[in-house]
């Protein structure tokens, strides 16, 4: 069963940056953050009572459950989010934060004392050549610049997210850690909304939907596959399976949302799924 954990992760991971693009029409990104974590936090923590398992810990964990969630919760998706909701395309936001593997690999080795195997590094190599082919043809035309400003803010903070949560020295029940990170997820954007943004949401049908579909399969599911994941395997070979998300998302907004796919973008997502197969396979 744990095989197939990549697998359902990826696919809901990936409807994530199609279901963004109804949910940043009908809302300010950040507030429709502030309301999805919230309602998650409530979540996790009924969960965590129905679990019997006690939410209150030891500060430390608090704290560093928390910081994990403003760097997932807040910096990732606030950077995703908003890039979105001024242009950005769906397939290409998601690409660009899908480089994180590469960062991974080169920050695993010094911060987590990973060993990197050859394979994994032409495995990210390739998954890198692939990404690169679709992003480097369309920077120019499809992408505004403060979008991709966010989104590599975005790729940043998912990385350093991802060694932060294999460093982190707890060992809290899931629901009990995301629980937390939904906190500090939340109180992230609060202070955006309260400082920089403004609180505007059109709960429309279409924006219930696509948010209850960001809470519950993404959220509650893909979320908590990604932190069992990344605590029984090592950084660089969780992350390697994100080359896959942008192929996925790309052939979603393709169906879902009229976005063009190029031949050259069939391609690189091709060779970024070698990559990917390359860089897992035992």
């Amino acid at each position: 069963m744990i095989r197939i954990y990549p697998f359902i992760f990826i696919l809901l991971w990936s409807s994530a940056f199609i279901t963004t693009k109804p949910i940043v029409d009908n809302s300010d990104p950040f507030a429709a953050l502030t309301f999805r974590f919230f309602i998650v936090a409530i979540g996790f923590y009924s969960f965590s009572i129905f679990l019997n398992q006690s939410v209150l810990v030891k500060r430390k964990n608090v704290i560093e459950s928390v910081l994990s969630g403003v760097l997932f919760h807040g910096f990732y998706l606030g950077g995703v989010f908003f890039s979105i909701s001024i242009g950005m395309p769906a397939g290409i936001a998601a690409l660009i934060v899908t480089l994180q593997p590469i960062l991974t690999n080169l920050l695993s080795g010094p911060i987590l004392n990973e060993k990197v195997t050859l394979k994994q590094w032409i495995g990210a190599f390739l998954g890198f050549i692939g990404a690169s082919l679709v992003l480097g043809l369309d920077i120019g035309s499809k992408i505004p610049f403060l979008g991709l400003v966010a989104t590599l803010v975005a790729l940043i903070s998912i990385t350093a997210s991802t060694i932060w949560q294999k460093k982190l020295s707890n060992n809290l029940p899931l629901s009990v850690s995301n629980f937390y990170q939904a906190v500090g997820g939340c109180l992230f954007h609060v202070i955006i909304v309260i400082f920089f943004a403004k609180a505007s949401i059109n709960f429309s049908s279409t924006f219930l939907i696509a948010m209850s579909h960001q809470i519950f399969l993404v959220s509650f599911g893909a979320f908590t596959i990604l932190m069992f994941l990344i605590k029984k395997n090592s950084a660089s070979k969780t992350v390697s399976i994100f080359f896959l998300i942008p192929a996925v998302s790309a052939i979603m907004g393709w169906f879902f949302l009229d976005e063009i796919l190029t031949k050259i973008d069939v391609i690189g997502f091709i060779i970024a799924t070698i990559g990917v197969y390359i860089a897992t396979r035992k």
